[in-house]
């Protein structure tokens, strides 16, 4: 159970600094991919090495909200792969602003698209639900104030889960006593019902995307929703069965939460489901400044401002934060995804909220590898329809340890792995270099890997074998201890691991 990791880390992080917090036993790696999102494989960097964090690129306009239910108000969007399929979930909604505040056209809704790429989006008449008479759209769930306001589906990977439940989904919904999460059920991601007539987790605002998730590696469902703790905040709770929750715990954050946190995007990682990643919306209002005059549209500003200054002056964009045990979480307090350089449709509230979900889709490159892709409100709440655009980054490529053409130096925490093969996610100009040396747990280099027999690898590529002079095997070294010294020139170290597989992984 997670309460239990969740005791061991806090007695841990009452003897010091969480910075310093180290296990007293070597990491056991094994074959599992390590990325540098955090620093729970460094010992130390020196140098100019330091650890960056990278920012997808826009891409093209994945689909826009042209429908009458679907209007300009797109948020708290949802998309996953599914087999052959990606499926795509997000609110429909519709606001006009006048000097009297806002009106909404329709009550909010959940509308569906899907793709066999992850770039080109259908919308499929589903034929479900009315809207202004006709069953003709894309309209996937309409719970009349159950699960309208934000609906956040899943595929249940838990080996437990019937066939009537193989997706289940979050939605807020009811008033008073009846006020919180409902649980939903489909056998086929499109018709939906609840799984329970209750709300099952009732302590929170709910106002915001809020989410769940089967954690393979701790054998339980994790959820995270939205509450007040000096502004907006985190919270989360696990369950077994998803009807009965644990109580909702506040997240907890190294070095601090930095801004208020309006949605969250928590979810493990799939490439390693230990690390969780999250991507929350960070929300900012510094009030009517100078500098809000020189924002796109100022005068649609004023307006959305009228009656609700926020409206007006709030800014929203993408933040990226870590953790080992989905409580305690590293926050970058830069953004990962910031508004950018535009002279309409951004730096708006409601603007660049990233989806939940990371997907992986073709390259832009004829002969580019996969990569990630992330869908982001643009034009949101603005007097034309919103529209997401799709955003991509190299596999595991949110964090790198880098250093300049001077170099710098990463030394690994002592560790164990298997596998006779290390793979390395890395970069490189076309001066600069990567070599790697092995020594033992005391840091005395192993004889065969030393630094002098390591040839400086350069180029950049999501598997590349690490060498060695002379071929020498890894495999004699598999299960004891050792530490890796790393020497970087203007390079870039994204992941590594450890394997047998001849394919890339």
């Amino acid at each position: 159970m997670r309460l239990m990791t969740i005791l061991s880390v806090v007695s841990m992080l009452l003897a010091g600094p969480w910075p310093t917090v180290r296990a007293a036993e070597p990491i056991n790696m094994g074959s599992r991919l390590e990325l540098f999102v955090d620093s729970h494989l460094i010992d130390r960097l020196s140098g100019g090495a330091r650890r960056q964090l990278h920012h997808p690129v826009p891409r093209e306009v994945a689909i826009v909200m042209d429908q009458p239910w679907e209007g300009n108000a797109v948020n708290y969007v949802t998309v996953f792969q599914d087999g052959p399929r990606y499926r795509m979930y997000y609110r429909g909604a519709d606001v006009h602003y006048d000097k009297n505040g806002y009106r909404e056209s329709h009550p909010d809704l959940y509308c569906y698209a899907e793709s066999s790429d992850g770039i080109h989006w259908q919308k499929p008449t589903l034929g479900l639900f009315a809207f202004r008479g006709s069953k003709e759209n894309n309209i996937v769930w309409d719970g009349k104030g159950i699960g309208n306001h934000n609906f956040t589906p899943f595929k249940d990977t838990n080996p437990k889960a019937s066939a009537a439940a193989r997706y289940k989904a979050l939605g807020v919904g009811g008033a008073g006593p009846e006020r919180g999460l409902y649980a939903f059920q489909s056998a086929d991601a499109i018709h939906w019902s609840l799984l329970t007539d209750k709300p099952v987790i009732t302590k929170g605002a709910f106002d915001s995307q809020n989410l769940a998730f089967w954690d393979s590696v701790r054998r339980e469902y994790c959820e995270y929703h939205r509450d007040f703790r000096q502004g907006r905040d985190i919270r989360t709770c696990t369950s077994q069965d998803f009807v009965h929750w644990s109580e909702p715990l506040f997240l907890e954050y190294m070095p601090n939460r930095v801004s208020e946190l309006y949605t969250n995007q928590i979810l493990p990682y799939y490439r390693n489901p230990r690390l969780f990643l999250g991507f929350p919306t960070r929300y900012v209002d510094r009030g009517w400044t100078k500098a809000v005059e020189s924002l796109p549209r100022p005068a649609y500003r004023r307006l959305r401002g009228a009656k609700s200054p926020r409206e007006g002056t709030a800014i929203t964009d993408t933040m990226f934060i870590t953790s080992r045990d989905g409580h305690h979480f590293e926050v970058w307090p830069e953004s990962f995804i910031r508004p950018g350089l535009r002279t309409t449709d951004s730096w708006f509230y409601g603007d660049t909220y990233q989806n939940w979900g990371l997907v992986e889709t073709n390259s832009a490159l004829p002969d580019g590898p996969p990569e990630l892709s992330v869908y982001v409100t643009e034009s949101t709440m603005q007097d034309r329809p919103a529209y997401l655009r799709r955003y991509t980054l190299r596999v595991d490529g949110f964090v790198s340890v880098t250093a300049p053409f001077s170099g710098g130096e990463l030394v690994t925490r002592p560790f164990r792995f298997q596998g006779g093969r290390l793979l390395l996610n890395y970069s490189t100009s076309a001066a600069g270099s990567l070599r790697i040396e092995i020594q033992d747990a005391a840091g005395t280099p192993i004889p065969g890997f030393e630094l002098a027999n390591a040839p400086p690898i350069y180029g950049d590529a999501l598997a590349q074998e690490a060498p060695w002079k002379d071929g020498a095997s890894l495999t004699a070294l598999a299960g004891q201890t050792i530490r890796l010294r790393l020497v970087l020139r203007d390079a870039d170290l994204y992941s590594l691991r450890f394997t047998d597989e001849r394919e890339n992984p």
